[in-house]
C-alpha cells in the first residue's frame, strides 16, 4: 500500500496501479511512460551542459521528495530507473526494492543491494538505509551527468563497494572545469560517506539546486 500512495500525477513517480501476487509470483502493474531512460540519453550525450543537469538532478529530487514524504525510500536511484519523456519530463520508475522508511535495513545478497556503482556507502556494508541513501544516490548520478563518468570504478563489484566505503570521490571540476562551485558542493555533500553530514532531507537538496540556478541567472544578468 505503501508503493501505491507513493504514485501521483505531477510529482515525477511513475504511478503504480496495482501490487500483488498471482500463483507465487509478485508483480506490480505500472503506468505505461514513453520515452527513453536517462541512460540511454547519457549514453548518446556523454556529458550534459551542467544547467540541464541541474534541472534534470531537481526533478528526480522532487520525485524523492514527494516518495519520502509518504514514508519510502526508493534504494536503487540509477539511470537507467529514470525515463525522459517526449516533453523533457523526468520519471521514477522500478520501486521494486522501495522499502518503507520505518523498516531500514536491507539484506546483503541479492538486488535489495541496488546498482554497485550508484549504492551508499551503508548499503554497500548491509546497514541502516533511509531517504539520505537515496540522496547520495542522487549525488553519484549528478556527478556522472556533468562529468561523463562515473566517481567509482573497479574490476569487481567489491572493489567499487569499498571504494563507496574507503575513497573520496575526484571533485567533479577536476573533469569539468566550467560547472559552478555551488553546483559541485552539492554534489559533494549529497555524496558525503556519512548520512549525518549528507543532506537529511530531499526538500534541503531541492532547495541548494535550485540556489545553484537561481545564483547562475543573477550572475548571467548582472543582477
Amino acid at each position: 500500500n505503501n508503493r501505491l500512495e507513493c504514485s501521483g500525477e505531477g510529482f515525477g513517480i511513475v504511478k503504480v496501479y496495482d501490487v500483488s501476487v498471482n500463483d507465487d509470483l509478485q508483480y506490480i502493474v505500472m503506468e505505461y511512460v514513453e520515452g527513453i531512460t536517462l541512460k540511454q540519453y547519457l549514453s548518446a550525450k556523454g556529458v550534459l551542459q551542467w544547467k540541464e543537469a541541474v534541472d534534470y538532478a531537481s526533478q528526480i529530487c522532487s520525485g524523492l521528495e514527494h516518495a519520502h514524504k509518504k514514508g519510502i525510500v526508493h534504494k536503487d536511484i540509477k539511470p537507467e530507473n529514470i525515463i525522459i519523456t517526449k516533453e523533457g519530463i523526468l520519471k521514477i520508475t522500478d520501486f521494486g526494492i522501495a522499502k518503507a522508511l520505518n523498516q531500514g535495513t536491507i539484506t546483503t545478497g541479492g538486488l535489495t543491494m541496488g546498482s554497485v556503482h550508484y549504492f551508499s556507502p551503508e548499503q554497500a556494508r548491509g546497514g541502516f538505509t533511509d531517504a539520505k541513501t537515496d540522496l547520495y544516490s542522487l549525488g553519484i548520478l549528478t556527478y556522472e551527468m556533468v562529468t561523463g563518468r562515473l566517481p567509482f570504478e573497479g574490476e569487481s563489484a567489491i572493489s567499487i563497494a569499498m571504494q563507496h566505503l574507503e575513497t573520496e570521490p575526484v571533485r567533479p571540476s577536476v573533469f569539468n572545469p566550467s560547472i559552478p562551485k555551488s553546483l559541485e558542493t552539492v554534489i559533494l555533500k549529497a555524496m558525503k560517506k556519512e548520512q549525518s553530514e549528507r543532506y537529511q532531507t530531499a526538500t534541503q537538496m531541492l532547495i541548494d539546486l535550485k540556489k545553484v540556478k537561481y545564483i547562475s541567472d543573477k550572475a548571467f544578468y548582472g543582477c
